[in-house]
């Protein structure tokens, strides 16, 4: 840990720029609405109802979000378990997001809970109704972002290490050492809980049996849902990456993004076939190609993952930096809408039950994720968290990008 003020570097600049007063705009707007909903209730400020109990706020916030912020999960399979250390430069970044988006996440079902008050009770065991799906999946996003907010800690004490104040410095050099004691297992746990709750999402809407809709209604939902979070988690890291370099101007990494779109595209393969076998597993090809509403809406999102599978795997697309993000905006659309679709495009609660979410919670939604793109910002502006700019060690030895990748 002790290179690492070395090798990361925050990029610093003027804070008060045009992208980040509009970003606090946003969420001030949807804190607004936040307040709002814990002062007069989810009714004044949702379109909720008995048929549907959740809406865009899990759908979107959480089902959607914690996905997209998988991308430290999907970075530390490829170094900590399969031992591709080169990509390593790339896990503050990716760990900055998952932070943001796990934090928002767990927010974002506090705000969905109809007695919000109780969430005291999660670590009272005695309490706990072991027979649920949504304890588990309470308790590993729980822990999980603590362990997150942990495995970030290395980034804030390198900035402490740096600062005027004496007992700040101390209080740093005390803490480093334990932290070195304390990251492996730490990141062991935080390898396992992702694998565990986002197969849990999934596991969840086996139990809407047959208000699931049967092209999305599957035993397979559990691992569905969990390589799908590989597949978006490996492409929101080129997404991020890309946009950071062309924001901030800094070198791009496009021959480290390349391997992670591949990364993403064998997922992406890989859930197609479980998909399209189990379809016909379950005599359900007819309904499939029905061209009816549901039969439309499997058809595009088949059509995307195949898209996107598509494009990442051919090697002249991986290595275009513009046609690497196009294919990785894909994938996320992909596995977004079949996450969107499961929990609330393809259920149907029966007759008489409509839902279609009210203004308010679309700019709260929008506000939330405002956020976590403004608190990523302030983060690398600040914190060491992108590789720091490395001069060529020689004539014609690649990009100070690409050393900083090495070294």
């Amino acid at each position: 840990m002790s290179d690492h003020a070395e090798r990361y570097a925050p990029i610093g600049g003027r804070l008060l720029t045009a992208p980040v007063i509009i970003l606090a705009a946003l969420s001030a707007m949807g804190i607004s609405f936040v307040v709002w909903r814990f002062l007069a209730g989810l009714g004044a400020v949702t379109a909720l109802n008995d048929g549907y109990p959740w809406g865009l706020w899990i759908t979107m916030d959480v089902v959607v979000g914690t996905a997209l912020a998988c991308g430290g999960y999907a970075v530390a399979v490829l170094v900590y378990l399969l031992n591709r250390r080169r990509y390593h430069p790339l896990m503050r970044s990716a760990i900055v997001t998952s932070v943001m988006g796990y934090t928002l996440g767990g927010f974002g079902v506090m705000l969905d809970l109809g007695r919000f008050y109780n969430v005291y009770q999660l670590p009272l065991f005695w309490n706990w109704n072991v027979h649920s799906v949504l304890l588990e999946v309470a308790l590993c996003i729980t822990t999980y972002i603590v362990v997150l907010w942990v495995e970030l800690s290395p980034a804030i004490l390198d900035r402490t290490a740096t600062m005027r104040s004496e007992r700040l410095r101390r209080v740093t050099a005390w803490i480093r050492p334990k932290l070195e004691i304390a990251l492996p297992f730490l990141i062991a746990l935080g390898m396992l809980l992702p694998t565990m709750h986002q197969s849990s999402l999934g596991s969840l809407m086996m139990l809407a049996g047959y208000k699931l809709h049967p092209l999305w209604q599957t035993p397979f939902l559990p691992l569905l849902f969990l390589i799908s979070c590989l597949a978006m988690g490996y492409a929101i890291v080129v997404i991020e990456s890309s946009l950071s370099a062309a924001a901030f101007r800094r070198p791009g990494e496009t021959h480290l993004l390349s391997s992670l779109g591949l990364a993403s595209s064998v997922a992406m393969w890989l859930y197609v076939g479980i998909r399209v076998v189990d379809v016909v597993r379950r005599d359900m090809l007819a309904a499939a190609v029905a061209l009816d509403r549901h039969s439309v809406l499997f058809l595009i999102e088949m059509a995307l993952f195949v898209a996107a599978a598509t494009l990442l795997t051919v090697r002249r697309t991986r290595t275009s930096a513009r046609w690497l993000f196009r294919a990785a905006v894909l994938a996320v659309a992909a596995g977004g809408l079949y996450r969107f679709s499961t929990f609330l495009l393809a259920f149907d609660p029966g007759r008489g039950w409509k839902y279609f979410p009210a203004v308010s919670e679309i700019l709260t939604t929008v506000g939330l994720f405002s956020l976590e793109i403004l608190a990523y910002v302030l983060f690398v502006k600040y914190l060491p968290i992108l590789p720091a700019p490395q001069p060529p060690a020689s004539k014609g030895v690649g990009t100070a990008g690409h050393a900083s990748v090495v070294h």
